[in-house]
């Protein structure tokens, strides 16, 4: 039974975490990279301060070091919910840790298999797969629904074959900002013998991952767009990364699990910050909850990002129902603000109007927001929106207020 918080989310404590906050911009980017905890950059300092050794030996700091590391590992595993921590691999972005997803496990292909992508993912999800082309991989791709802009899985059936080792989807698309039904879309890809690979980057900072529940075997997101460093994670089931041939030394056995996949290993202070991000989500559901606390790690989690859900609702709710009355605006996403649907990252058109020009006029009133393809140039594309310089992007994250959303509408006032 779901336990209700005691009081609604308490914004003047969750800003007081954000130091960024403390400025006069309105940061409605967050999808490009949300402002960062001060408990992560305590806990890099510390790590720097008082830990900054190499791995290894047998001296005291070092060993202290290198229980931080796993530690950190350990955290994340937590954060995802992944069945142990080696199935956790760390890295510098996920563009990054997708492409060595990608070298790595094509290396088990042979020409003709084939791989299955969208045209509503970021960029980083679809060119790694569409490379191999060129050594006889046949890359099909899903389309989204012009009408819905949702993914069906009746589309996704008659793509898949015996053939196909695997399906790379998003779980929220960084431009229509629906949540993608990802257990079904594994069920069914899983049912012909392939795998899953998920780009959870525009999920993550919303809702908390579970991996196992989702029965994904591989899942990446990016640390910056979820309150930490400029680092990303990528999660593979055990029984995967043990089969597939590592990247690193010559020397680095097939079974050092994570670090055969981690050249040069991982940077140990961004990923000892990520404890910080624990470290808030535990305060935020200890200070909402009270003795109605989780008992366990998890459980605590899920308190936590449920109050980020309930208060994201009432965001987008309350943005979604101002473009729904403008005439000229045309919602790229569902015009609901439903949180079981979405995730308050909004983007639009205005009817006859370059996308380009509405960012710039928002600079002089301190409000952030964006224009483009974000990366997903492909969307764009079969949306026909190449013309109008894409959308423009309103993404919005827990921290953000109503009085910040009735700030930008009153500027986009004029304009529409």
């Amino acid at each position: 039974m779901t336990i209700a918080a005691t009081q609604p989310l308490q914004l003047d404590y969750v800003r007081q975490q954000f130091p960024a906050l403390a400025g006069d911009w309105v940061f409605f980017d967050n999808a490009g990279g949300s402002q960062i905890l001060k408990p992560v950059v305590d806990r890099m300092g510390d790590y720097l301060f008082t830990s900054n050794v190499q791995l290894g030996a047998s001296y005291g700091v070092s060993q202290l070091a290198g229980d931080r590391v796993l530690q950190a590992r350990e955290t994340v595993a937590t954060l995802m919910n992944a069945a142990d921590s080696t199935e956790v691999v760390m890295g510098g972005s996920t563009s990054l840790l997708l492409r060595l997803l990608s070298l790595c496990l094509s290396r088990l292909w042979s020409p003709g298999d084939e791989v299955i992508v969208t045209n509503t993912d970021h960029e980083a999800n679809i060119s790694p797969w569409m490379d191999w082309t060129r050594q006889g991989i046949q890359v099909k791709i899903w389309q989204v629904n012009p009408e819905t802009l949702n993914l069906h899985l009746e589309d996704l059936e008659p793509l898949l074959t015996a053939r196909t080792r695997l399906v790379a989807l998003t779980h929220t698309s960084n431009i229509l900002g629906t949540i993608n039904p990802i257990r079904p879309i594994a069920d069914l890809v899983h049912n012909y013998g392939a795998l899953v690979c998920v780009d959870g980057v525009g999920y993550a900072a919303h809702r908390l991952v579970d991996v196992q529940a989702l029965d994904v075997d591989f899942y990446a997101y990016s640390f910056y767009k979820t309150y930490g460093p400029h680092y990303a994670v990528l999660y593979g089931k055990r029984e995967h990364w043990q089969t597939i041939p590592g990247i690193n030394h010559y020397f680095i056995g097939e079974t050092e699990i994570p670090y055969k996949f981690q050249p040069g290993n991982v940077n140990y202070e961004l990923s000892y910050g990520m404890l910080g991000l624990q470290d808030y989500l535990y305060e935020l559901a200890r200070l909402h909850y009270g003795e109605m606390l989780a008992p366990d790690q998890r459980g605590q989690l899920q308190q936590a990002f449920r109050l980020i859900s309930a208060h994201e609702e009432v965001l987008s709710d309350r943005l979604l129902c101002y473009l729904n009355s403008q005439p000229r605006v045309r919602i790229i996403g569902s015009p609901e603000s439903d949180r079981i649907q979405r995730v308050p990252t909004i983007s639009f058109v205005l009817d006859g109007v370059d996308s380009a020009t509405i960012p710039p006029q928002l600079d002089p009133h301190h409000i952030a927001i964006r224009y483009g393809d974000f990366y997903a140039k492909r969307l764009i594309q079969d949306l026909d929106l190449t013309q109008q310089n894409g959308v423009v992007r309103v993404s919005m994250v827990h921290y953000n207020t109503v009085a910040e959303v009735d700030r930008l509408i009153d500027c986009l006032e004029p304009i529409f």
